[in-house]
């Protein structure tokens, strides 16, 4: 896990595909999720890391919350701050690494949240990292939601390919699982008629007690876990592990 694939893998069909996979149906059920379990009420700071094209900091800003996004991906917090534009709202975008969280913010904010999936990129100490840095920017009962590929639902799931048609793209991804290293290796073509883009990614997959425990670690207590937006328990084979957790006083 030493390579920096995510530097720039968020870019080009990349972004359009992941732009239009998100329906605004999934984002306002995602942002439901997060208000109330967040815990979130207007003139809250919220913290979106990694942000992507700020369709959750959006949503969450439309309903009155102080929301920052962070996020490497010049293509997507373009889209972001596209959208922010038209929709009239006011939200802070900084582009870097989701653990450059700035020395200063401490105690920032209210709440925060990881969202898609985006755990897992950074090897096990920059994953440590990055959970530290989130929970440095949170006051004392901060709230954290984190959306978790763990082990316990991908590798019952595990296929070494699939294609998924979305209006004009077509996204394509052959898989291996690594089980000595605990990563799973994803090599995706995105065409859309003549264009053709072909990405790598790398994640670390870790069981749910390694969540949890990393998670602890951080500082993080009271954890609760769910598999849906439903918030039904989370078993083997759910299809997504939801955990929120408060920063410790």
């Amino acid at each position: 896990m030493s390579d920096d694939w995510y530097k720039d893998f968020f870019g080009g069909l990349m972004v359009d595909f992941w732009r239009a996979a998100m329906t605004p149906e999934t984002t306002r059920a995602e942002a439901d999720f997060l208000w109330k379990s967040l815990r979130l009420a207007p003139g809250m700071r919220v913290l979106d890391v990694p942000c992507g094209d700020g369709r959750l900091a959006l949503e969450l800003a439309a309903r009155g919350c102080r929301v920052t996004g962070v996020d490497i991906s010049s293509g997507f917090l373009a889209a972001a701050a596209d959208s922010a534009r038209e929709r009239g709202l006011d939200v802070a975008w900084r582009e870097a690494d989701m653990r450059d969280l700035p020395r200063d913010w401490n105690e920032e904010f209210d709440a925060a949240y990881c969202a898609g999936s985006s755990f897992g990129f950074l090897g096990d100490s920059g994953d440590a990292a990055f959970l530290e840095a989130v929970a440095r920017t949170l006051v004392a009962g901060g709230r954290f939601f984190g959306d978790f590929k763990a082990a316990e639902s991908v590798l019952p799931s595990f296929r070494e390919s699939y294609e998924m048609p979305v209006g004009n793209l077509v996204f394509a991804a052959k898989n291996s699982y690594d089980p000595a290293a605990g990563t799973m290796e994803n090599l995706y073509t995105v065409t859309r008629g003549s264009e053709v883009e072909k990405k790598r990614a790398v994640h670390r997959i870790y069981t749910t007690r390694e969540i949890l425990g990393m998670l602890a670690d951080a500082g993080f207590e009271g954890f609760e876990t769910s598999g849906s937006l439903q918030g039904e328990p989370y078993r083997l084979g759910a299809s997504r592990l939801f955990v929120v957790a408060e920063k410790s006083g």
